[in-house]
């Protein structure tokens, strides 16, 4: 008999296992492909963003999805803990901009292996290529695990790490979410975030704007009635099918959010180019650039306040012609290709599929989970962490700050059953 069963080998059934095995247990880790940490050894571009500095309010305002759960797991192990942890398993760390922390190498695999070599020094049994087909329970507690072959093996506590439906390419198909079910578990409606969006509009399907980057715009997703939900200044790139790009993926969950609401009608997005002017102060600063030289073009006059395909695709909207000489153009023309600078508006017409997004929003309710163990309510031995969870962040070492303090819990929790 067995003392922990962890399934998963991604951050948080890695960081669960350790925790298990920490206390002297006998671990069982069970991962259906071929290797460990698959999808941390891609995340953060190949350099794995293991954590995020900022304060703990700071990194839950970054989890929109249900992140004041993590308030009271973060009394027990935070994102400090984890960086300590890193550098205890010798994988040194640096921080970067807003707070995010890599490896001081660049390489997530250094991570990943750290983390291997240490379940090893601790004697966790790993299994790969292993699939688990259910969990095995009676009406009070859980009792092991069935693989896929028939074999059961059983363990006083099972700890169920098998990530969302986001990028299955690396093992996360949805499997947990049927168990949790049987368990007597409510499991929220799975929808995509961090995705990039599709749009109809006709400009999008000609490919007149297909791979222009835009920096550091405010992005804002509008309601019915044309007020922002939410704004991310970062930076956008048009694509062949719509938008992506930090803004865009943060802003994405918003948007199926709105769409829900209103039965999958298109949503409306503000891009604001010249963030630091209104329309205004906009158009005082167009009239100083062509006060300078006013013999010049308009396309010269104006040229470097946006990068030049985007500039000539808002004047054109202005019904302005970018060879046109300075002196002769209306207030009026100048005014409306100030209003696109600070508030261009396009529709939305929906995201990529879940598949195709770097994080999975619904999931196990957290209503349903001991927040200092990351206990079942519903079944004595039964542990939930990482993004199985009801659980989602922006991308910048949120979601991977949560699955490894989750995770952690967790399996401080069944190792101490």
């Amino acid at each position: 008999m067995l003392d922990v069963i962890v399934i998963g080998g991604g951050p948080s059934g890695l960081m669960a296992a350790i925790a298990a095995a920490e206390q002297k247990k006998k671990v069982l880790l069970i991962e259906k492909s071929n290797k460990l940490g698959k999808k941390l050894a891609i995340s953060g571009g190949g350099r794995c963003n293991v954590t995020n500095r900022l304060s703990v309010d700071e990194i839950i305002k970054h989890i929109p999805g249900n992140g004041r759960f993590l308030y009271s797991p973060f009394t027990v192990y935070n994102n400090e803990n984890i960086i300590e942890f890193f550098e205890g398993l010798g994988v040194k760390l640096k921080e970067e901009d807003h707070g995010r922390m890599f490896p001081v190498s660049n390489r997530a695999q250094d991570v990943v292996d750290a983390l291997v070599k240490e379940l090893k020094r601790l004697q966790v049994d790993i299994r790969l290529q292993t699939s688990v087909a259910k969990l095995l329970m009676d009406d009070e507690k859980i009792l092991g695990v069935r693989l896929e072959d028939g074999t059961e093996l059983l363990a006083k506590a099972v700890v169920v790490a098998v990530g969302g439906k986001a990028v299955p390419q690396t093992g996360s198909t949805g499997d947990g979410y049927p168990w949790a079910e049987r368990a007597g578990h409510t499991v929220t409606e799975l929808y995509p975030t961090e995705v990039p969006v599709k749009s109809k509009e006709s400009f999008i399907e000609s490919r007149e704007l297909q791979g222009l980057a835009l920096r550091d715009v405010a992005v804002s997703v509008l309601n019915k009635k044309g007020k922002a939900i939410v704004t991310h200044k970062m930076d956008m790139l048009f694509t062949h099918f719509g938008l992506s790009g930090p803004a865009i993926l943060r802003c994405s969950q918003f948007i199926v959010k709105e769409r829900k609401k209103n039965n999958g009608a298109p949503v409306r997005i503000r891009i604001h180019t010249l963030t630091e002017f209104n329309e205004e102060t906009c158009l005082q600063y167009l009239n100083k650039l062509i006060k300078e030289d006013p013999k010049k073009a308009l396309k010269n006059s104006w040229k470097g306040i946006a990068p030049e395909r985007w500039l000539l695709f808002l004047m054109e909207r202005a019904h302005i012609n970018p060879s046109q000489v300075a002196a002769e153009i209306s207030q009026e023309k100048i005014r409306s290709f100030a209003r696109e600078l600070v508030s261009f508006e396009m529709d939305v017409h929906g995201t990529l599929p879940l598949e195709k997004a770097f994080v999975t929003g619904g999931g196990v309710s957290v209503k349903e989970i001991e927040p200092k163990t990351m206990a079942s309510k519903m079944k004595t031995g039964l542990y939930f962490c990482g993004e199985i969870l009801d659980i989602h962040g922006y991308t910048g070492g949120y979601n991977i700050t949560s699955a490894l303090v989750t995770g952690r819990i967790a399996g401080m929790s069944a190792g101490s059953l």
